[in-house]
């Protein structure tokens, strides 16, 4: 009797496990297209097309290796709803004692495999997954005996581990860690220079098809198929990587956290969804910017680069596994509102929300400081419930996926895990988004104004915001200076500002 390997759609690693060892005489490959995994939340029609015309690219590149992989295609009329009715079907077909997976990206899936297996009777392994550099495990034993959990130290860690930026001595390069101070450059009254287009793919006959059962299947779900050009296969993943590294990484470093109308990508590298899906392997990402730092490209944009993928990535990751399941439940805000339409791209009368949801209802994508200083600030003053907007998050990201947007959201994002994750929460004013976007001169608010017509609601917002939590912020240190400048306003301009902020709370409450 055969075991069942079942294989994921955000794992598609080209030499995947599964795959190097597999033994027809003893295994069977399996992958479905599931719908409740695209529907619970709704997913955006290209989040959808992306990860349903990889796994069928990646199904076909098995063919041609002359593996054979039992696939279950969406159909419309012979759907699968859930995983658990895949596993049904392939039980059906040939029945196993032992079903095997490499480490599910969402704790959910592994429960709902864990579920199956003791109802039938099947042994259920789930083997390491060896794209990450750091297993679950040696989070646990960074962890360990720490009272804080900070992404700086433990990237360090791995910067010595695996020799990554650091010179014969042992000291990294440059002489220090973290170039992060070098990398908050906004593109000023000028704005952003000339910049390369983002590599993009047209669909092939696959994608095309893909792009036609998603309309016909999910057709009221957001967002559009229209345009899609994401990497769909390593091959076309690897290219987006070298388009990056050759033309847009020299100025991603200093312009990573800035913001201009009409730009979806920036210099940014669009390749998180290549990473999360493993189309990409991240090792091959830092070897590349290494070797564009010895030709080179400046250290604070390789550094800044590798940090995101050996630091934060596997940082989030390893929070994910040792907070999980009960990290998903944490609100130490006590947010209570739902995800506004606004951010449902609904319209707003905010230019920096519109522009930065404009990026997301098109591309399922917007960079990182759209997503924490636009979106997420906007949802943290609003008092969004954390899970809500963790289901948004998933929903309307190509490269959501719950190991990932989970850590992120609630607690980068919304401190929602009362700083177990950030050390401060992420909350700013309009200005802040003036400063480094060209929004708000396009927009009717005034972003040095609390109070007024002309109020930015941001701005309200951020001061009703520290007045609520005055006394929780107390304590932290790295709150001191925006608790003082809350102290410097009188009672009565602050009792106008709670008016006028819970007045743009209900607001939002009613567009619903």
């Amino acid at each position: 009797m055969r075991s069942l390997h079942f294989l994921f759609g955000d794992q598609l690693m080209k030499d995947h496990p599964f795959l190097v060892d597999f033994d027809p005489e003893q295994h069977r490959l399996a992958m479905a297209e599931v719908v409740d995994a695209a529907s619970i939340p709704k997913a955006h029609k290209k989040k959808i097309v992306l990860f349903f015309s990889a796994m069928r690219h990646f199904k076909q590149a098995c063919f041609q290796q002359e593996i054979d992989i039992e696939y279950i295609q969406l159909h419309k009329k012979d759907r699968c709803m859930s995983f658990s009715e895949a596993l049904d079907r392939f039980w059906t077909d040939e029945a196993f004692k032992t079903l095997c997976v490499m480490q599910p990206g969402d704790v959910a899936v592994e429960n709902e495999f864990r579920a199956w297996c003791c109802k039938h009777g099947v042994t259920l392994e789930i083997v390491p997954d060896p794209h990450f550099y750091t297993t679950p495990e040696d989070f646990s034993s960074f962890s360990k005996g720490r009272k804080s959990i900070r992404m700086e130290y433990f990237y360090r860690n791995l910067r010595k581990k695996y020799k990554i930026l650091m010179d014969k001595e042992g000291q990294p390069i440059g002489g220090q860690w973290n170039f992060d101070h070098d990398n908050r450059k906004s593109f000023g009254k000028q704005g952003p220079p000339e910049i390369p287009p983002i590599k993009g793919f047209e669909p092939d006959k696959i994608t095309l098809q893909v792009m036609e059962d998603v309309d016909v299947n999910f057709s009221h779900h957001p967002g559009t198929v229209k345009g899609f050009d994401y990497p769909v296969t390593p091959q076309q993943a690897e290219i987006a990587l070298e388009d990056f590294i050759n033309t847009r990484l020299v100025n991603y470093g200093r312009y990573q956290d800035a913001m201009a109308t009409g730009h979806t990508f920036l210099f940014h590298g669009r390749l998180s969804s290549s990473l999360n899906l493993h189309l990409l392997n991240p090792r091959i990402c830092v070897q590349k910017a290494e070797e564009a730092m010895i030709a080179g490209a400046p250290l604070n944009a390789v550094e800044g680069f590798i940090r995101q993928i050996l630091g934060w990535r596997e940082y989030v990751r390893g929070i994910y596994f040792q907070m999980m399941p009960s990290y998903e439940q944490l609100n130490a805000l006590d947010a209570e509102e739902d995800v506004p339409a606004s951010l449902w791209g609904k319209g707003s009368t905010m230019k920096c929300i519109d522009e930065s949801m404009h990026h997301v209802m098109e591309h399922a994508y917007t960079h990182h400081i759209e997503r924490l200083m636009v979106l997420g600030l906007y949802a943290m003053l609003l008092g969004v419930h954390p899970q809500k907007l963790h289901i948004w998050h998933m929903a309307l990201f190509a490269d959501a996926i719950d190991w990932v947007s989970m850590p992120n959201v609630m607690g980068m994002s919304q401190y929602a895990d009362n700083g177990y994750l950030a050390s401060k929460p992420y909350c700013a004013s309009g200005a802040y988004i003036n400063r480094m976007s060209d929004y708000c001169r396009q927009c009717q608010y005034d972003p040095s104004q609390a109070l007024g017509p002309k109020a930015c609601p941001m701005t309200t917002l951020y001061w009703r915001f520290l007045a609520k939590h005055k006394e929780r912020f107390a304590n932290n240190p790295r709150m001191t200076m925006q608790l003082k400048n809350l102290d410097r306003k009188s009672v009565t301009e602050l009792d106008a500002i709670m008016t006028l902020g819970d007045q743009w709370v209900l607001k939002e409450r009613q567009n619903l």
